[in-house]
């Protein structure tokens, strides 16, 4: 995606959920959920990358260099995420 966009600034991934879950951006799915979703045929850790039944909470951050966050937007809806506009803006101006 990095590349694909030219960005000349990092991206920063969470594939394990870590990060998501010491900010309480993570669910745990419960057993009843897992197994309604493998009798659906939905290997959710195959999709995840990893052996949790663990489900993010969209969120995007843009961090300035400095550490500081200039921008964020969290939303346990999936469908729900922040306009390209908005994070295009908080970009700029934290650049």
């Amino acid at each position: 995606m990095k590349t694909t966009a030219k960005a000349r600034f990092p991206f920063l991934t969470d594939a394990a959920n870590g990060y998501a879950l010491s900010l309480n951006l993570a669910i745990w799915v419960g057993l009843e959920m897992e197994g309604m979703m493998n009798s659906a045929g939905i290997e959710l850790p195959r999709y995840q990358g990893n052996s949790a039944w663990f489900l993010p909470i969209p969120a995007t951050f843009v961090v300035k260099s400095d550490g500081i966050v200039a921008a964020r937007y969290v939303d346990p809806d999936h469908r729900q995420r922040m306009e390209i506009d908005e994070m295009l803006a908080a970009v700029r101006q934290a650049h």
